[in-house]
């Protein structure tokens, strides 16, 4: 059995889906496999289906949630009640964030080894694992909780598979994504930093240089902050020429 929220929540056994009835039981799956260290409470469950406005009948439904999902998931699955909520163990299932988590730490590793060419394939099949936004068809309870967290852990491992690619002196290969995480991601330092770097190893200086003076004015703008330490340090060694620029991050 194979639990995937690295997108639309579904369950696969031997490849075929599993029938899940509905928002609310794809939600509470989800709350379950998604809790630290495995448990989550009445409470949270409740908040996760209805916020602030919970039914009368809470608990009963809650409790009918969980008796479905354990029918329709047998014994791959243990969801056991542990008062105040309940208890998900995986027995043999797999499960996609699971895989994620494990492939992207190894992947991190490995770049910090010297391992470049490792970390580019575990990376890859890290993200490979995503199918879209993560929790996509779950309560929007659940999902601006959780959502965040995933997605920030996603962006992690892009990062460390581009600082990889350039390791491996593949800057040319991955200019054109790095131009589109820059747009869509203004904030955020480490793209802006890589597309710098990329840039100057493609010959084009001015064109870094000019990003480094963008990112400093959105910084300033939006949240009244000069850049952080890498991306000053980046436009400083474009500004020495610094040979190490060349050399692999």
């Amino acid at each position: 059995m194979y639990l995937r929220i690295l997108g639309p929540v579904e369950v696969l056994d031997d490849g075929v889906g599993v029938t899940l009835d509905g928002a609310k039981h794809r939600t509470v799956l989800a709350a379950l496999l998604t809790a630290e260290h495995g448990f989550v409470s009445d409470a949270e469950l409740s908040a996760y289906l209805w916020g602030a406005n919970p039914p009368a009948t809470l608990n009963a439904q809650i409790y009918n949630y969980v008796s479905r999902l354990r029918k329709a998931l047998g014994p791959a699955v243990s969801i056991t009640r542990c008062a105040p909520g309940y208890l998900t163990r995986l027995n043999g299932a797999r499960f996609d964030l699971a895989e994620f988590e494990h492939l992207s730490v190894s992947g991190a590793a490995a770049l910090g080894e010297g391992r470049a060419q490792d970390a580019r394939t575990l990376l890859q099949l890290a993200l490979a694992l995503w199918r879209g936004p993560a929790l996509a068809n779950v309560s929007e309870h659940l999902s601006s909780a959780e959502g965040p967290r995933l997605e920030e852990a996603r962006i992690s491992a892009l990062e460390h598979l581009i600082d990889a690619e350039l390791a491996l002196d593949r800057h040319g290969h991955v200019l054109p994504q790095l131009t589109r995480l820059v747009a869509r991601h203004p904030l955020r330092e480490r793209f802006r930093a890589q597309l710098m770097t990329t840039l100057y190893r493609s010959g084009r200086q001015a064109e870094a240089l000019s990003h480094y003076e963008r990112g400093r004015r959105i910084l300033s703008e939006e949240l009244g902050v000069e850049p952080g330490l890498l991306l000053r340090e980046v436009h400083h060694a474009i500004l020495t020429a610094d040979p190490a620029l060349l050399a692999g991050v």
